[in-house]
């Protein structure tokens, strides 16, 4: 059986130790910080995740830019040429292009490499959410699984990996059009916290509002209780937009409630953090619906 390779973009967020562990490859993304270019490799190598979150903090203007078509040849290119087959896992494509402009590429590609399968999933789904079934297809490969076996089995969980977090400041959605200007404004105000989800089609949606921080730590744990399958058996991740205690904290609240198997904590990269801003706290299972 041919050999194939796992990739994914570096909004996957994944832990540094289980993308080297587990040979995943990550396609790093562009971002720019007050009109400079950064690349996000998956290590951070170039801009700490921390320096980023402190620069937002400051007022600092953060933009991000899709992976081209050619950034994807560029990439799949030299696996090919190894003899190696692909099963490339997407960023949600209800987010960004990036899944598209990968078609395009695989096209081009499979002209010039027939005997070859490079097979995109898109998980609609983003950060540690996209990063969770990364793992998981990961560890499904270790365990045995055929390249069509194991995007057979993403494409029919997809839609079973709930993503639900919040964030401490209304601002950066109300940048990205999630939220409106006066909605950020009195919120902020008045302490409101929104809880918010990806949907089936992988867009983000605002699903309600509460008052405080704390509770919208425990908000996002009855979620969890409500659609959890499982939770013995699952390893969860939690995200945190530099805000390590409050992700700790809900992981706390988890162990008490339900006896998961592990829970993973990781930072949200500067390409998803643009958007959702400091202080997000996400968190990322698989449940009876999203």
């Amino acid at each position: 059986m041919k050999d194939y390779v796992i990739v994914t973009e570096s909004t996957c967020d994944l832990p540094v130790q289980i993308v080297n562990e587990l040979d995943i490859k990550v396609i790093p993304m562009n971002f720019e910080l007050e009109g400079r270019s950064y690349t996000h490799y998956y290590d951070a190598r170039e801009l700490d995740i921390h320096d980023f979150y402190e620069s937002l903090k400051k007022g600092e203007k953060s933009t991000t830019s899709l992976v081209n078509t050619e950034a994807f040849i560029s990439f799949f290119e030299p696996i090919v040429k190894e003899g190696k087959d692909i099963l490339y896992i997407a960023f949600s494509s209800g987010l960004s292009g990036t899944y598209s402009a990968s078609l395009i590429a695989i096209e081009e590609l499979q002209e010039s490499y027939q005997d070859t399968k490079i097979i995109a999933v898109d998980t609609k789904g983003a950060s540690v959410g996209e990063g969770l079934m990364v793992y998981s297809a990961a560890m499904k490969k270790k365990a045995g699984y055929t390249l069509e076996e194991l995007s057979e089995w993403i494409q029919q969980n997809v839609l079973n990996l709930c993503h639900w977090f919040t964030v401490d400041d209304l601002n950066h959605l109300r940048r990205g059009g999630r939220v409106s200007a006066l909605s950020a404004t009195l919120g902020t105000a008045l302490n409101v916290k929104p809880i918010l989800h990806v949907d089936d089609e992988g867009h983000l949606i605002p699903i309600s509002k509460v008052r405080g921080r704390k509770k919208s730590l425990y908000e996002l744990l009855d979620h969890m209780v409500e659609t959890c399958t499982n939770p013995e058996d699952q390893v969860i991740f939690i995200g945190h937009g530099d805000t390590l205690e409050d992700a700790k904290f809900l992981a706390g609240l988890i162990r008490e409630k339900l006896n998961v198997k592990e829970i993973y904590i990781s930072p949200i990269g500067p390409v998803i953090g643009t958007h959702s801003g400091p202080g997000t706290i996400a968190l990322f299972f698989f449940g009876t619906k999203r």
